[in-house]
């Protein structure tokens, strides 16, 4: 049970309504100098922003340089041994 606890928020909904319906961001209290137009547009901004799944970015690096310092060994081995 919550007493006494009254926040802002801002509701926006989806563009893709298949991955969710909408986006609920909790404003902290007293930023001076933010305008409710500079809110909703960084709240759409940062629902539309396309994701990146960052575990899947770094697996994927380590087989990736793995490969290339494999290639650069290879050519290494294949220049010493024509010269």
């Amino acid at each position: 049970m919550v007493k006494g606890i009254s926040r802002q928020v801002i509701v926006v909904h989806s563009p893709d309504p298949q991955l969710f319906e909408q986006a609920i961001f909790i404003l902290r209290d007293g930023q001076p100098g933010v305008t409710d137009e500079l809110l909703l547009k960084e709240a759409k901004k940062l629902v539309s922003a396309p994701t990146v799944n960052k575990k899947l970015r770094f697996i994927l690096s380590g087989p990736a340089w793995a490969c290339g310092g494999a290639l650069l060994s290879s050519l290494v081995w294949l220049i010493m041994l024509l010269l």
